[in-house]
């Protein structure tokens, strides 16, 4: 179905094209205008082909790089920089497109415009001033019309890795029936038990019936894993098997294995889309808006918080502790008590406090109790590590390389309880650990829609050949995001914003916070906004930037 006549607003994007000479750096590119002159808006400009325009010298020798070394980027006017995603024709030229089959389909007739415009894009930061610059953008997910996939010869294949989310089964239904209902894909295999599933674990046939309710259960019906990467061993499967479509669900360290996989098929010359969608119950994936199960996580973790106040309230002096998630990032524990209202205080990662004398926790306390006769603390699980650390050894690290965090829920409970006692106050402490029950639960109303959109937005982009990407929200839109953006850092609670201050005046506790990590909290509030601004935040895409508004010379 052919959508309207594009807005002159669209006409100011510019081409999405990968550039046509064999360099590393992006080339001076026709406006868009002249580009309009001998192509139709409505044409994907990947339908015609090219050379390795994009692909850097070093790549072709067969050596490693990372994801950020082959950025592609598009600089515009104003600061406009686009942070396009590899395609597969990017290094094979000459591959054939096909009508999308969606344009076929009884479903989607009444859709007044369902392709998307090759030359949309989605702004990373929504509010700019008057005079600054336009900022980073990338391609906006959806449908095109044409693909670079039959579908009888899709082969594609779902891995999740990493630990459980809710949402995870409905991610792997709705891209198993989007694949099957949109564009009449028959061949998805499941890897069982994460990466190294691929060279050591059986597969399962999937199928729309064989998953149609999957969603309607925890954790994933494909089993997980940490680590297990062997690029080869992995890359040498998807060449046997056939597959040409690798759909892999996990958090950072699983998205960055998926760069390394998507390296390999493209040294090798395969015709091998490779995509991401990122998970994360404790939302510390940057650029998205949110990863999906984190809305089910602070539903559920509102459970626990309300067990914790009833057992709080009908005891003399009680305290109701309850640990959450939150390795590094304290979003879960901050959203959760924020809509609770039954909290009186919340300890994340990113927040240092400490224990004793004037303005610690003992005597925020101490005076809460004499106040209230009651309290509820929140606790992030990355909390106040350094403080357990002063006192009990580190135990190491688990397979994906992430240091194993000691038990701050526990350790808080024994503190507080020997500080009353020392004080001759008598207190009922109860301690509640939710942790597996709230990552093991199924998604919730709003987590299935997103999950639903996340899918059928990834679909889209594998079948039109994009590859090395990840799918996520920004600014409410769908985009496909390079991997070397989502892997680069963590998200983490800003102790200098307005949402931090609404907690701590929702819970009037104090912030525990001396002028000295304030001042460096707000230096890297600072640092990260004019990133967002329209400078990427890797150095080498800085370079590439550099070089381009140059003219090409260093």
């Amino acid at each position: 179905m052919a959508p309207p006549p594009a807005s002159p607003a669209d006409s100011a994007a510019p081409d999405p094209r990968p550039a046509s000479a064999s360099a590393p750096v992006p080339i001076t590119i026709p406006s868009p205008r002249e580009l309009l002159h001998h192509h139709h808006h409505l044409v994907d400009r990947r339908d015609t082909p090219r050379g390795r325009a994009w692909e850097p010298e070093r790549s072709r020798r067969g050596e490693a790089m990372d994801g950020a070394a082959a950025a592609k980027l598009v600089p515009g006017e104003a600061g406009y920089v686009l942070e396009d995603v590899p395609h597969v024709s990017d290094y094979l030229p000459d591959l054939p497109t096909y009508p999308n089959p969606l344009q076929d389909n009884p479903a989607y007739s009444v859709v007044k415009q369902y392709f998307v415009n090759p030359d949309d894009t989605v702004c990373q930061k929504i509010v700019v001033h008057k005079d600054g610059p336009r900022g980073n953008h990338f391609r906006r997910a959806g449908p095109r019309q044409r693909v670079y996939f039959e579908p009888d010869e899709v082969h594609a294949c779902i891995v999740t890795c990493g630990g459980l989310c809710p949402g995870l089964n409905t991610v792997i239904r709705e891209i198993v029936c989007g694949l099957s209902d949109m564009y009449g894909v028959t061949k998805i295999l499941g890897i069982q038990g994460g990466y190294r599933g691929f060279y050591a674990r059986n597969t399962i046939t999937l199928t729309p019936k064989s998953v149609n309710d999957i969603h309607k259960r925890g954790g994933t019906i494909l089993g997980s894993s940490r680590g297990g990467h062997d690029t080869m061993k992995i890359v040498d499967s998807i060449q046997d098997r056939g597959i040409n479509q690798v759909y892999v669900i996990g958090g950072d360290g699983t998205q960055r294995g998926a760069g390394v996989i998507f390296e390999e098929v493209r040294r090798r010359g395969l015709k091998v889309s490779v995509a991401g969608i990122p998970k994360t119950i404790d939302n510390d994936i940057p650029v998205i808006d949110k990863s999906f199960g984190f809305d089910t996580a602070v539903e559920e973790a509102q459970r626990a918080i309300n067990a914790a106040h009833v057992e709080a309230v009908s005891a003399e002096n009680g305290i109701g502790l309850v640990k959450l998630m939150g390795r590094h990032s304290g979003f879960i524990a901050h959203y959760a008590t924020l809509a609770s209202r039954d909290v009186d205080c919340c300890l994340i990662p990113e927040s240092p406090f400490y224990l004793e004398g004037e303005g610690g926790l003992f005597k925020y306390i101490e005076k809460r109790l004499k106040d209230n006769g009651h309290m509820v603390i929140v606790v992030a699980e990355g909390a106040g590590q350094k403080l357990i650390a002063e006192t009990m050894q580190s135990i190491g690290k688990d397979a994906s390389g992430n240091e194993l965090l000691l038990d701050v829920g526990l350790w808080l409970s024994q503190k507080i309880n020997e500080y009353f006692k020392k004080n001759k106050m008598t207190i009922n402490l109860k301690y509640i650990d939710p942790t597996y029950m709230i990552r093991a639960i199924p998604s919730n109303a709003s987590d299935n829609v997103y999950c639903t959109l996340l899918a059928h937005s990834v679909v889209h982009g594998a079948m039109a050949g994009y590859t090395g990407f990840t799918i996520g929200q920004v600014n409410g839109r769908h985009c496909y995001i390079p991997f070397y953006r989502i892997t680069e850092k963590q998200n983490r609670v800003s102790i200098t914003d307005r949402m931090w201050a609404r907690l701590l005046s929702s819970t009037n506790q104090p912030s525990f916070l001396c002028n000295k990590v304030v001042e460096e909290a707000k230096k890297e509030q600072e640092r990260t906004a004019q990133l967002i601004d329209g400078s990427p935040s890797h150095r080498k895409v800085n370079e590439k930037v550099a070089v381009s508004n140059s003219g090409g010379t260093k």
